[in-house]
C-alpha cells in the first residue's frame, strides 16, 4: 500500500571511510515499499540525487509525495507489485543518516565540520550495510538519477555480483571542470553567509541565505534555456512596467527566491557542502585509469539514459559511458530522450523513459 510510507532506521557501529577516516557509529533512514519474495529476489535499491532523500514514492506521514511517485507503485515502472523497493537517505544527508547535523557521541554536539569528508563509494558502502541488514544477497536491479546515477555505477563496481541489472539515468562518470565550478559558487555562496559561522550554526541562526543562493545556483542548471524561456520569458512579476528597484521585477527571479526559500525549509547547509564535494570527487574510471576497464570489473546488464535537453549531464557523456561498456563486453543499452526540461527531466513523467525502464527490469 502506497498511500502512506513510514520511515525506518537502521544503526551499524562503523564504517571506515575511503579518506582514512572511520565513522562511528553509522545511522542509515530508509523507506521500502512492496514485499520481499521468499527467496528474496525482487529486491530493488532506488538512489536519489543530490537534494533527495528515502522518501521516493508514496505519502509520508505529513502528506508529502515522493519525489519519484510517478514511477513507483503499483502497475507503474518500478512496480511495486513484483518488487520489494527499497530507497535510503545519503550518508551525509539531513534527512535521518548520518551527516553533519548528527550529534557527535563523543561531544554531545552535532558534528559540523567535525563530521569527516565523505566520496560516493563511503554513501554506497553505508547502503550495502543497509541491504546485508535485511539479508539479500542479490538485487534485482540498482536505479538511480543524476547523483543517483553514479551512486548505482559504484555498486556495479564495488559489489558485481550483488545486483543483476543497472539503471543509470541522467549521470557522468566523473565532474567535468564545468560541474565542480557550479558546485564550488554554491559552496562559496553558503560560506559567505555570515551566519555559517564555520559549520558551527545548529544552536544559533542557520545560514538561509547563502544556502539560499546555492539553490538558486544550482536550480538554473537542472533547467533548459527553453524550459525557462517557455515557462517565464521576460515576463514581469505582477506588475506592467518596471519599479525601477532590486525587488524581484521578473518572474524568474520570483520563481529562484521562491525555490531556494523552500529548499531551506528542508534542507541543511552543511549537508548541501559535503554532498556536491562528494560528486566533484566522484570519477568512475579512476581506479582502473579507463571507462572501458572499469566496466571490465562489472557484471550487471546496464541501461543508460540520458535527455537532450540535458546540459548539466550531456547526452555525449552519458552515451560515453555506454560506449565503454559496449566495448568492455558488457550487456549495455542506451536511450536518448528528447524532453524540454534539462537535467530535471529525469524526475518528471516521461512515457519512453517508464517503457524503457519497465522493460529493462524485465
Amino acid at each position: 500500500d502506497l498511500s502512506i510510507s513510514t520511515r525506518q532506521h537502521f544503526s551499524f557501529d562503523a564504517l571506515s571511510l575511503e579518506s582514512g577516516a572511520t565513522l562511528s557509529p553509522v545511522v542509515v533512514s530508509y523507506e521500502t515499499w512492496g514485499e520481499l519474495n521468499a527467496d528474496k529476489s525482487n529486491a530493488l535499491l532506488i538512489c536519489h540525487a543530490l537534494s533527495g532523500d528515502a522518501h521516493a514514492a508514496g505519502i509520508d506521514e505529513s502528506g508529502a509525495p515522493g519525489w519519484w511517485n510517478d514511477y513507483i507503485g503499483s502497475g507503474k515502472a518500478i512496480d511495486t507489485d513484483r518488487f520489494f523497493v527499497i530507497c535510503s537517505n545519503s550518508l551525509g544527508g539531513c534527512s535521518g543518516s548520518s551527516g553533519p547535523y548528527s550529534v557527535d557521541e563523543k561531544t554531545g554536539k552535532p558534528y559540523a565540520l567535525k563530521f569527516p569528508i565523505l566520496t560516493i563509494g563511503d554513501m554506497v558502502e553505508a547502503q550495502s550495510h543497509l541491504i546485508h541488514h535485511l539479508e539479500i544477497e542479490t538485487l534485482h536491479a540498482v536505479v538511480g538519477g543524476s547523483m543517483g546515477g553514479m551512486q548505482a555505477l559504484e555498486w556495479s563496481a564495488r559489489f558485481p555480483n550483488a545486483m543483476r541489472k543497472i539503471v543509470c539515468t541522467a549521470a557522468t562518470p566523473n565532474h567535468s571542470p564545468q560541474q565542480i565550478a557550479w558546485n564550488e559558487i554554491g559552496r562559496q555562496a553558503i560560506m559567505a553567509d555570515p551566519d555559517w559561522n564555520g559549520g558551527e550554526y545548529y544552536d544559533e541562526i542557520a545560514p538561509a541565505a547563502g544556502l539560499a543562493v546555492a539553490r538558486m545556483i544550482g536550480h538554473i542548471t537542472y533547467l533548459s534555456e527553453s524550459a525557462l524561456e517557455t515557462k517565464f520569458a521576460r515576463r514581469l512579476q505582477d506588475k506592467i512596467a518596471f519599479s525601477y528597484s532590486f525587488e524581484a521585477e521578473f518572474q524568474i527571479e520570483s520563481y529562484l527566491r521562491h525555490q531556494g526559500q523552500k529548499f531551506v525549509e528542508r534542507f541543511d547547509a552543511n549537508s548541501y557542502l559535503y554532498i556536491t564535494r562528494a560528486l566533484d570527487y566522484y570519477d568512475f574510471a579512476a581506479r582502473c585509469g579507463t571507462l572501458k576497464a572499469a566496466f571490465e570489473s562489472t557484471k550487471a546488464q546496464f541501461l543508460f539514459a540520458s535527455f537532450t535537453s540535458d546540459w548539466l549531464y550531456p547526452p555525449r557523456r552519458v552515451r560515453e559511458m555506454y560506449e565503454a561498456a559496449q566495448a568492455a563486453g558488457r550487456d549495455a543499452q542506451y536511450l536518448e530522450i528528447d524532453e524540454p526540461h534539462g537535467h530535471d527531466s529525469f524526475l518528471l513523467p516521461s512515457a519512453q523513459h517508464e517503457t524503457a525502464i519497465r522493460e529493462f527490469l524485465g
